[in-house]
C-alpha cells in the first residue's frame, strides 16, 4: 500500500498530497480567524473549488490575486477573516502550483535576484526580532508574528509570485491594463463619492474614525479616499501610479495604447487632487524627477524638467487655483507652519527620547493592546506613527529601519541597473522604468504616510519591481510581440481603407 501511494503520488507529480496539505491549511487558517465550526464547513468547498480552478487554469488565481486587493479595503466589504487571508491563500497555492510545475516549467531561477537577496536580508533581521525584549515582558511569540508576516514574509510572496507568474510578453501587457482598468475604477469611485454622495457605510466611516482627518477646514473640505482604506494611501498610490502610467505611455510605440496610459495618468491625477493627500505631489514630483535621469535622453529630459519646474514655481510661488480648496490643500505643503506637520514634528521628537534605550526598537507586534500602562515604553507605542518608516522605527529601532532603508535602496539601485543596462527594447524600458519611478514614489510615500504596506500598495509596487527585474528574460519575445501587434494594427486599417474605398466606388 505505501508503495502505491507512492506510485501515485509520483505519477501525479504530488498533487494529490498538495491538495490535502492545503486543505489542512485552510481549515487551520479560518479556525485561527476565528470562525465557528459551521463556518469552516460552509466555506471550505469555496477553498477546494479554488484550488481546483487555480490547477486547472494556472493564472486564475495570479488575476484574483490582483484585482481583489483593489477592494479588500473597500467600507461596504466585510470579510469574516483577517484582511491578508486572501492575499496568503492566492501566494501559497500559487507558489505550491508552480513547485509542481518545476519540472515541466522551470522559473524559480528568475527569482534569485538583488531583490529577493534584499528581502531576505530584511526577513533575517525580522526573525532575530522574536528575541527583542526592550519592553521586559518576555518572548512574545504571538504579537511578534502578526508584525513578522506584516513587514517581512508577505514581501517574499509576492516577490516571488510575480517573478514566477509574468513570464510572457502578453502577461506582461495584461497585467499594466488590468492596473490601468482598476485605477480607473478608483478615480470612477472617486467621482460617485464628489458628485454622487457616499455609501452608508463610507459615511459612517467618515462620521467616526475618519471625521478629524477627513472633514477638515472647518467642514467645508472633503478628503475622498475612494475603495482605499483612507485619503492618505489613495492619494499616494495615485501619484506612484500616475508616475508609471505617464512614463508607459510616452515610451508605447502602440498609438492606442500610449493614449490610453496618459489618458489613465491624467485621470488619476486628477483623483490624487480629490485626496487632498499633500504628500502625493511630492511622491508625484520625485518620481517624475527620476525619470529625468532613468531615460538617458535629453529630448525628454529637458522638456520634463522644464515642464516640471513651471508646475512647481506655480504651486510654489503662487496662489493660481486657490479658488480650489484641493489646490490650496496641496499647496499648504509647501508651508513650513503648517499645524499637521508640527504635530508629526512633535510625535518624532517624543519618539526619538524614548527610542534611545530601544536601539532594537520594542519589538514587532508590540501595540498598547499587549504593553501595560506601567510599563515606561506604553507612551511609545501608542503614539501615532504617522509613516511607514517612522513604524518600522518605533517596532525595529534605529538599527531596523536602517537596515529596512539599505534593502528599499537596494531593491531601487537594482531594478535601475536593470533598466540603464540590461534593457535594449525602448517600450520595455519604459516599462521597467515607470514601476522603478513608481516604486521611489511610493517610498517617499511611505516616509510621510503609512501607506507602504497597506493595500493594495505592496501587490502593486512591490511585486512591479519584482517584474523589472524578469523583464531581461522576455525580451527577446517582447520585440516580436510588439511587431506582431503593431502589424495587426496596420493590417486592420488597410482592411478598413479598403472597405472605405469599396464603398466609395459603389
Amino acid at each position: 500500500m505505501p508503495n502505491s501511494i507512492s506510485t501515485y503520488s509520483t505519477e501525479n507529480r504530488g498533487r494529490v498530497l498538495l491538495l490535502f496539505l492545503l486543505f489542512l491549511l485552510a481549515i487551520y487558517q479560518f479556525v485561527t480567524a476565528g470562525f465557528t465550526a459551521f463556518a469552516v464547513v460552509c466555506v471550505l468547498p469555496f477553498v477546494v473549488l479554488f484550488i481546483y480552478a487555480t490547477f486547472r487554469w494556472r493564472m486564475f488565481a495570479f488575476w484574483s490575486l490582483f484585482v481583489i486587493n483593489y477592494f479588500l479595503q473597500m467600507k461596504d466589504i466585510k470579510l469574516p477573516v483577517p484582511t491578508s487571508l486572501p492575499n496568503e491563500m492566492f501566494e501559497l497555492i500559487m507558489l505550491a502550483v508552480a513547485i509542481i510545475d518545476a519540472r515541466q516549467d522551470p522559473r524559480f531561477e528568475r527569482a534569485g535576484n538583488i531583490m529577493l537577496f534584499a528581502i531576505m536580508i530584511w526577513v533575517s533581521f525580522c526573525l532575530l526580532e522574536i528575541l527583542n525584549d526592550s519592553c521586559g515582558l518576555g518572548i512574545n511569540p504571538a504579537a511578534w508574528f502578526n508584525g513578522f508576516h506584516l513587514l517581512a514574509i508577505q514581501l517574499v510572496w509576492i516577490s516571488l509570485v510575480f517573478s514566477i507568474y509574468v513570464a510572457s510578453p502578453k502577461t506582461l501587457m495584461t497585467l499594466l491594463k488590468l492596473w490601468a482598468i482598476l485605477s480607473l475604477f478608483t478615480v470612477f469611485w472617486t467621482y460617485k463619492q464628489v458628485y454622487w454622495g457616499m455609501t452608508t457605510a463610507e459615511k459612517i466611516w467618515m462620521e467616526t474614525r475618519g471625521r478629524t482627518t477627513h472633514i477638515i477646514n472647518g467642514g467645508t473640505l472633503i478628503r475622498y479616499f475612494s475603495t482605499f482604506s483612507d485619503a492618505a494611501n489613495y492619494g499616494c498610490n495615485a501619484a506612484a501610479t500616475a508616475v508609471a502610467f505617464f512614463i508607459i505611455g510616452i515610451t508605447n510605440k502602440i498609438k492606442w495604447a500610449k493614449i490610453f496610459f496618459l489618458l489613465s495618468s491624467v485621470a488619476v491625477i486628477w483623483g490624487m487632487f480629490q485626496s487632498g493627500t499633500r504628500t502625493g505631489i511630492f511622491c508625484l514630483g520625485i518620481g517624475l524627477v527620476v525619470y529625468i535621469f532613468l531615460s538617458k535622453s535629453v529630448r525628454i529630459a529637458v522638456p520634463f524638467s522644464i515642464i516640471f519646474g513651471i508646475l512647481g514655481f506655480l504651486l510654489v510661488f503662487t496662489t493660481i487655483g486657490n479658488g480650489n480648496q484641493q489646490i490650496r490643500r496641496m499647496r499648504s505643503a509647501f508651508n513650513k507652519e503648517d499645524a499637521s506637520v508640527n504635530v508629526r514634528d512633535i510625535n518624532k521628537e517624543a519618539i526619538k527620547k524614548y527610542i534611545q534605550d530601544a536601539p532594537w526598537g520594542i519589538g514587532l507586534g508590540m501595540s498598547p493592546e499587549n504593553v501595560p500602562a506601567n510599563n515606561k515604553f506604553r507612551k511609545l507605542s501608542a503614539i501615532p506613527p504617522d509613516s511607514e518608516y517612522v513604524f518600522i522605527w518605533v517596532h525595529t529601532g534605529p538599527i531596523g529601519v536602517t537596515i529596512f532603508s539599505i534593502c528599499m535602496v537596494l531593491i531601487f539601485l537594482g531594478g535601475c541597473r536593470v533598466v540603464l543596462f540590461k534593457l535594449k527594447e525602448p517600450s520595455l524600458i519604459g516599462i521597467g522604468a515607470g514601476y522603478c519611478c513608481a516604486f521611489v514614489a511610493i517610498n517617499f510615500g511611505g516616509y510621510a504616510n503609512q501607506v507602504l504596506f497597506q493595500y493594495p500598495n505592496g501587490v502593486l509596487f512591490f511585486g512591479g519591481m519584482a517584474v523589472v527585474y524578469i523583464l531581461p528574460y522576455i525580451e527577446p519575445e517582447w520585440a516580436a510581440y510588439e511587431n506582431m501587434r503593431l502589424a495587426q494594427i496596420a493590417e486592420k486599417k488597410r482592411l478598413r481603407a479598403e472597405k472605405k474605398k469599396k464603398k466609395l466606388k459603389n
